[in-house]
């Protein structure tokens, strides 16, 4: 499923193509029809992200509510020359006489309100990548919860957008097990987990790719080759089960958790143990 990073990227190219433009709303599919027919030819303000959820605003406070799933995608073409027949399932394309968008396989494309979009956006953790996201709202709930950390991570109503590869690199980054129960963390900690949410997330914007290797472990500053995976990126433990971690050389540890995979180095993220137990 796409990171909060790819759907705000997927915002910002939405509203470079098509804001403040009228724009040709159809569902070649068909699925979307109705709603497409009442926002043809419609001003497409501006797209926005929450989380992984997108909205696209139209005049009139009207917003497409999408969000991608698993296996969902929503694809910008800008500054082309034409417009080409839409091809394969799409459930909704956006367009005017030099861009297109075409949105497949996608969870959730809905036609709501303001207040619908609004209710979702309460239902949501903060997001690290808004500039007017309150991590504190995250922290009440991580400090009250037995939970473990790596579940709450994932937890979209406590922090939204961040997915399984940014759960496992930022822990790995602050030394945290996955399993640690979100209650015995500091107050400090998840600071500083947020900020470097918030640093790793939006070179992810700018890059369209997760890297979360400091400048030391690199491949070019230890002299190993380059990640291969489809993920792309630079990661200290996601996906790779096994192999050395780039810190200490121990295989890389993996479980499942709430039915998502788990990955971190059981050196450098030492099971909790409370002092309370001596």
């Amino acid at each position: 499923m796409p990171e909060g990073h790819t759907l705000h990227r997927l915002a910002r190219d939405l509203t470079a193509a098509f804001g403040g433009r009228p724009v040709a709303v159809s569902s070649p599919q068909g699925r979307f029809a109705d709603e497409a027919a009442l926002l043809h030819g419609a001003v497409l303000t501006e797209a926005e992200a929450w989380g992984k959820h997108v909205f696209v605003r139209f005049d009139d406070d009207r917003f497409v509510h999408v969000h991608l799933g698993l296996i969902g995608t929503f694809a910008v073409h800008d500054r082309v020359d034409a417009v080409p027949p839409p091809v394969g399932q799409v459930r909704l394309r956006l367009a005017t006489t030099t861009a297109y968008a075409d949105l497949r396989g996608a969870i959730i494309c809905a036609l709501v309100t303001a207040a619908q979009r609004d209710a979702v956006v309460a239902r949501s953790g903060p997001d690290p990548l808004r500039p007017d996201a309150d991590p504190t709202r995250a922290w009440e709930r991580i400090r009250r919860s037995r939970k473990p950390v790596g579940a709450l991570l994932m937890d979209q109503g406590v922090l939204a957008g961040v997915g399984n590869v940014y759960r496992a690199e930022v822990l790995f980054r602050h030394r945290l097990h996955p399993l640690r129960p979100g209650n015995t963390l500091r107050v400090g900690q998840w600071q500083a987990v947020w900020d470097d949410l918030v640093e790793l997330m939006a070179e992810g914007v700018l890059s369209g790719r997760i890297d979360t290797v400091r400048p030391e472990h690199t491949p070019e500053a230890m002299g190993r080759e380059p990640r291969l995976d489809d993920h792309g990126g630079e990661v200290y433990v996601y996906r790779r089960t096994g192999q050395p971690c780039l810190v200490c050389g121990r295989g890389v540890a993996t479980a499942v958790l709430e039915g998502r995979n788990l990955f971190w180095c059981s050196r450098c993220q030492p099971a909790f143990r409370s002092r309370a137990l001596g």
